[in-house]
């Protein structure tokens, strides 16, 4: 009969807590001895165990063999994870802890945190579900359990678990709520952080997303790692979120720590988390995050993969308004649709642009196709121009949101993550169609709302989406539409021409597609942020200027009267921009904002689905070729 010797009676009760807890068995009192006893096993056999295979404590979770069991543990780490994935989808990864002492204070404190936290054996649990049917690997702390607090055995947990959903491809969130490292534990549970959050640069270094959904509490060294790396954080309301928790700052300092300021409420309008969300709504947000993000799950629908398609509202002409107000243009019959596909090829009387393809349209080429040129008429005079600039400007010209919203589905983020929120700057996760990609652009709605600009908060939350398409392996769509940057003290103080240089610096070297919108004005430094790109695609109103018109006249006239004379002079407006290269495609303005938006939607799908999947992996090179773009002084010598 197989005998574990050695056991006392605090680890013999675990031995059958862990078998209770695991497997829904209860063991017999005569298995589970007074003093130092063995405990006998023979019983074990009756339930499924082979108890020959029982040789250490740790070893009654796997006896049945390496398949992961359902966990039954009625903590409330399990009860949040089986509630936010699809229903009996929950499969636990865990063993019994490894390193946690059996015998002494210590050990008496992590079996009465056992019975507290409902059969929990440490403060995190995890394993694997699905969320709509697609496959996600969870962490999920358990605050009854001794505050959270990571020890080393929960460290060991934490660490397993992020191998193992890297080695295996799939996403992983972390739901920690905890006070911090475990004090009984000291330097090794603090420096047990180190590892965890290695592994997780690991898994995002293998194109994995790695999310994070705080809940109350979040405090410590937990969140000092493992926390605040993920690529996306949301929080739960209400949840306290700091980094010294307010009593131990009260003990310390000898005041209260101001109310408030460790609120996920508060973190959001900060953009330090990019969501707070219920239970409810994180599941939603997960399905729209794992849509965009994964691969189609078993029985999903497929994504949209319908090229864009006519409609006769969309009329196909040079000169269109962008708004429902007050055009007077005459439209023209749109060409035939043509199917996505590889790109034409110029033909011997075309001028090819820096993009490779062509400055001028076959004739019957569809709107909105990948094709270069779809705006053939010449530039128009002082007149067109000054038009374009002024249908930019109105408050009824669709920007960001509409267009965003031809997406399949899109994810917002919040912020740097650091501490600043632009409302006048998006970043999200978007899925146009069969292809995911991470959009990155001026919100003239969000500028207005908020009184100002983009600033260098704004600029710093587009690089963040820049690194995020690098991690994640995703094409990056930038939207131009901005009347200019801050000019405050501030903006200065800020740093934002040297944010400016670094949108520049990292976009010419980003590791993967780049897509370019100019979808209306694109005035100064902030436009030209996050205009380089393997593709530009333009607005036919849209334009593209160093300074406000008025500016330009007012520096070179020392009035504004010349303005739309040097909206001319400068080669502001989209035609130019094609004729100089600075864009490969421009697409006709229908007379609506509806039809304007569904054309400008049907572009980006097109533009999108034509991108290579790949780029040149030598970031000089990349640089070199997209630094070309538009600078006429690069071409000089012929290699442009």
């Amino acid at each position: 009969m197989a005998q574990v010797t050695g056991l006392d009676r605090a680890l013999a009760r675990f031995v059958a807590e862990a078998v209770r807890v695991r497997h829904g068995h209860e063991l017999p009192d005569s298995l589970v001895p007074a003093g130092t006893a063995p405990c006998r096993l023979a019983h074990l056999d009756t339930r499924g165990f082979p108890a020959a295979r029982v040789r250490r404590v740790d070893e009654v979770h796997h006896a049945r063999g390496r398949e992961p069991a359902v966990t039954t543990s009625s903590s409330a780490a399990a009860r949040f994870a089986r509630g936010l994935l699809d229903a009996d989808s929950w499969t636990d990864w865990d063993g019994p802890p490894r390193g946690n002492p059996t015998a002494g204070p210590y050990a008496d404190a992590l079996a009465r945190a056992r019975e507290r936290s409902g059969g929990a054996d440490e403060s995190v649990l995890t394993g694997e579900g699905r969320v709509d049917g697609h496959r996600i690997a969870l962490v999920v702390g358990e605050f009854d359990f001794l505050a959270g607090s990571i020890g080393v055995a929960a460290a060991d947990r934490l660490l397993r678990a992020v191998r193992r959903a890297t080695a295996e491809r799939l996403p992983l969130l972390a739901c920690p709520a905890t006070g911090g490292t475990r004090m009984q534990e000291g330097t090794p549970a603090f420096v047990g952080m180190v590892p965890i959050v290695s592994a997780l640069a690991a898994h995002k270094a293998a194109g994995l997303p790695y999310l994070v959904h705080l809940r109350h509490p979040c405090t410590g060294g937990v969140l000092a790692s493992w926390g605040s790396v993920g690529q996306i954080t949301t929080a739960e309301p209400g949840a306290l979120v700091g980094f010294l928790g307010p009593r131990v700052y009260e003990a310390l300092y000898g005041r209260e720590f101001p109310e408030g300021v460790q609120r996920a409420e508060n973190l959001e309008r900060l953009g330090v988390v990019d969501a707070v969300l219920t239970p409810d709504a994180l599941r939603a947000r997960l399905r729209d995050t794992l849509r965009i993000l994964a691969p189609s799950a078993p029985g999903a629908p497929a994504a949209d993969a319908r090229p864009p398609q006519p409609t006769a509202s969309a009329p196909s002409g040079p000169h269109f308004a962008a708004s429902d107000a007050g055009s007077d243009a005459v439209a023209a019959d749109p060409g035939p649709r043509a199917e996505p596909g590889p790109r034409a090829e110029p033909g011997p009387a075309v001028a090819p642009g820096p993009g490779g393809g062509p400055q001028t349209e076959p004739e019957g080429h569809a709107v909105g196709s990948p094709l270069n040129g779809s705006v053939t008429s010449p530039p128009g005079g002082v007149e067109d121009v000054w038009r374009s600039v002024t249908l930019t400007r109105s408050e009824q010209r669709p920007g960001l949101r509409e267009v965003s919203a031809t997406a399949d589905v899109v994810v917002r983020l919040s912020g740097t993550q650091g501490g600043e929120r632009d409302e006048a700057l998006t970043v999200a996760l978007a899925r146009f169609g069969e292809v995911a990609c991470v959009l990155v652009g001026h919100d003239r709605a969000g500028a207005r709302a908020q009184g100002e600009d983009v600033g260098p908060g704004g600029l710093r939350a587009a690089q963040r989406g820049m690194r995020l398409a690098a991690e994640l392996g995703l094409p990056l769509v930038t939207v131009i539409d901005t009347a200019g940057a801050q000019l405050s003290r501030e903006a200065e103080e800020g740093a934002l021409a040297g944010e400016i240089a670094r949108c520049l610096q990292e976009l010419t070297t980003l590791p993967v597609p780049t897509l370019s919108l100019l979808l209306g004005q694109g005035t100064g430094g902030a436009a030209l942020a996050l205009l380089p790109a393997d593709r530009v695609v333009a607005a036919e109103h849209a334009w593209l200027a160093p300074l406000p018109p008025e500016g330009a006249s007012v520096i070179l006239h020392r009035a504004t009267e010349r303005a739309a004379e040097l909206a001319v002079a400068q080669r502001i407006a989209a035609p130019e921009l094609l004729r100089d290269g600075t864009v490969d495609l421009v697409v006709p303005e229908p007379d609506t904002a509806t039809a304007f938006v569904r054309r400008i939607g049907d572009a980006l799908r097109a533009e999108l689905a034509a991108l290579p999947p790949h780029v040149d992996a030598d970031r000089a090179r990349l640089a070199q070729r997209r630094g070309r773009r538009g600078a006429a002084f690069a071409r000089l010598d012929g290699e442009g």
